[in-house]
């Protein structure tokens, strides 16, 4: 398999976690979504920066590199980089939190998410994965 091969394999894992968050949307359980859009929008990433033939680090927040490698990208795509990290950074730091809580606190996971959150992270990642796929093909 070649770059672009493993690229499009990391894209389709991205849009089947995506579909995931969707089913646990229906189901309530927002924190969930919001910790599966981020590994989503992580994995869509990560593919892109493989399609630039970049090394992919191994961090959950890959909008950096994204940004300091922009210029291996199309300008459609370089573009849209900005909203691209931005998304990537505030998911990075709901990762931990929505599948814990908050520990400090001690309240659950469960209780500091609503379906606003939710209903953001889904669309965000949407878009994510919509500018990815338009660059994989």
């Amino acid at each position: 398999m070649n770059n672009h091969q493993i690229a499009k394999s990391m894209l389709y894992r991205a849009e089947a976690i995506l579909d995931e968050a969707s089913y646990l949307y229906q189901k309530g359980h927002w924190n969930l979504v919001v910790r599966r859009c981020q590994e989503s929008v992580e994995l869509a990433l990560k593919a892109s920066l493989l399609w630039a033939g970049t090394e992919v680090p191994r961090i959950h927040d890959v909008g950096p590199i994204l940004h300091r490698e922009k210029n291996r990208f199309p300008d459609w795509f370089q573009a849209q980089i900005p909203r691209l990290t931005s998304i990537s950074r505030k998911l990075r730091l709901e990762r931990e939190v929505s599948f814990y809580g908050d520990e400090q606190s001690g309240i659950p996971a469960e209780e500091l998410y609503n379906e606003m959150d939710a209903r953001w992270a889904l669309e965000e990642t949407q878009w994510v994965l919509d500018a990815c796929k338009r660059l994989l093909t």
